[in-house]
């Protein structure tokens, strides 16, 4: 059992002023910190499922991305680089040189983001339903991407759209959860940095920024593991199945029957498969596969 209904998970949480940000996020446990990054209009607390389980070996940390949950959302670009640079910043003021790092859906992109940007503070690299390895997405962030709509008219629907779309995702998100997540999505400014952050990675065509297509710039890439879901509807398993393939030492996990969120349906494997990843001896660093004699590879 991962969690005591008894006793209510209560991490500790804080706020920190990074650059022109106030970043919130919450902690719990001790030893070698793990940071988890949530996806697009999620918060720190879609960690919950798994966070009692993970702190009780390691400092688990769940941070409210910029324009997200608790934290404030400034007038700014948003875009993966900038998202990336907050979070080193962050690890900076923390005074955390190197962690371990997953990254769920937008997350995910952001954690990739992490290795061009500031690859000496990743030691290993989780990846789950990832954005940025491949070009398919669901339509409804196709959708969102269309220049400046959702910016100026989408923040009185902030609210709605959440709860729609968790109880569509089948993501095992209590009414509870769903109701404190639509109450931070409508927060003045929300509509403002989803907007912005899915127009830098997504257009009507599906995802354009790809991290593979960059990963020969990281002089040397940390041991990667990608979890997917089989059943996700967002961001197929074809595209952690072809990062797989395209990088050698990446383990594969898949979760049968599962979508977007498998830390939520399936917590207890979840936390078993990341544990043996974090804790595994000696594993050596992913590397790109070299190109095949046709010189292609496929990305999306």
């Amino acid at each position: 059992m991962l969690e005591d209904h008894d006793a209510p998970f209560v991490p500790r949480s804080s706020v920190a002023r990074v650059r022109e940000v106030d970043l919130h996020w919450a902690e719990a446990g001790s030893g070698r910190p793990l940071v988890l990054l949530h996806g697009l209009c999620d918060s720190h607390r879609t960690w919950f499922t798994v966070a009692p389980a993970l702190a009780r070996s390691r400092r688990v940390l769940m941070l409210d991305l910029a324009g997200h949950g608790e934290s404030s959302r400034p007038d700014a670009s948003y875009t993966l680089d900038w998202h990336a640079n907050i979070v080193a910043a962050w690890l900076e003021t923390l005074g955390l040189d190197e962690v371990d790092l997953v990254g769920h859906s937008f997350g995910g992109g952001v954690a990739q983001w992490m290795l061009l940007e500031h690859r000496n503070r990743v030691r290993r690299l989780v990846l789950e339903a990832a954005g940025g390895l491949g070009r398919e997405v669901g339509p409804s962030l196709r959708w969102a991407s269309f220049p400046f709509f959702v910016e100026r008219f989408g923040q009185p629907f902030m609210s709605l759209g959440t709860t729609r779309a968790l109880n569509a995702a089948g993501a095992a998100f209590s009414d509870e959860e769903i109701a404190t997540l639509a109450a931070f999505n409508a927060r003045p400014g929300t509509a403002r940095a989803f907007s912005r952050s899915v127009r830098d990675v997504i257009n009507g065509w599906g995802q354009h920024r790809h991290f593979l297509d960059r990963a020969r710039e990281v002089p040397s890439l940390p041991p990667i593991a990608i979890l997917w879901g089989e059943a996700d509807p967002l961001i197929p398993i074809a595209h952690g199945i072809n990062a797989a393939s395209l990088l050698e030492g990446v383990t594969l996990t898949r979760f049968p029957g599962v979508g977007h969120f498998p830390h939520r349906q399936e917590p207890a494997r979840y936390v078993q498969a990341l544990e043996a990843f974090l804790d595994a001896p000696d594993l050596p660093g992913a590397r790109l596969v070299e190109a095949g004699a046709e010189g292609e590879r496929h990305v999306g």
